[in-house]
């Protein structure tokens, strides 16, 4: 089995893993503050199937595991919020956006105490750990990012003067069209995005 082979077999499944994860408490959050359109659309599971988006859960993580990319990053198909319905405003809003991110993080953090904990030898469980912080912290700082439609562009809404919300509302009225837009120009500046990655990784992993 090549080496490109056995990353794809562990990367995927945690892949799928944290991906349900992260939309399972995107759609929890939202109903939670008064929006039932997410669980009306059956987001509330940890059911892979319902969350897949073709390109970005698939095909960006398999492009850059098949490219021996330093970090592995990706998203979900988003989760439909109603923002007017939410409890808190623009604040509740923000808050229902970096649930996501954040629980990429905390997944991370597990996964880095259990590598810890069992402190296992070079085999299978430690490769299977190390990949799910390498994977969850990628997820953590891309979907960070304040760029609609991703998750940080609803924190940085709640707290954008008008002019930059409106630019923002633009961008987002591309929709997918202005993801792919923003990942062309990631691309251009993804070396210190990557070593943001690397770092954090890095760090949880000492």
């Amino acid at each position: 089995m090549s080496d490109t082979t056995y990353l794809l077999l562990i990367a995927l499944p945690i892949i799928f893993i944290s991906m349900s994860v992260h939309e399972l408490m995107h759609a929890v959050t939202s109903a939670w503050l008064g929006d039932d359109t997410a669980r009306l659309q059956g987001r509330i599971s940890l059911n892979p199937a319902r969350h897949i988006d073709p390109y970005l859960t698939l095909l960006i993580p398999f492009f850059l595991i098949l490219s021996h990319s330093p970090v592995i990053f990706g998203a979900a198909k988003p989760v439909q919020v109603n923002f007017y319905r939410l409890r808190h405003g623009k604040f509740g809003g923000a808050l229902v956006g970096m649930i996501g991110p954040l629980t990429n993080l905390v997944l991370a953090v597990l996964a880095a105490a259990d590598l810890r904990l069992l402190q296992p030898e070079a085999g299978i469980i430690q490769d299977i750990l190390v990949t799910a912080v390498a994977v969850n912290i990628g997820f953590f700082v891309f979907n960070s990012i304040p760029w609609p439609p991703l998750d940080g562009s609803r924190l940085l809404y709640a707290f954008a003067p008008r002019p930059l919300r409106e630019a923002m509302e633009a961008i987002e009225g591309f929709g997918m069209m202005g993801l792919f837009i923003f990942i062309f120009l990631f691309y251009q500046f993804s070396s210190g995005l990557g070593d943001i990655i690397v770092r954090l990784t890095g760090a949880l992993l000492t």
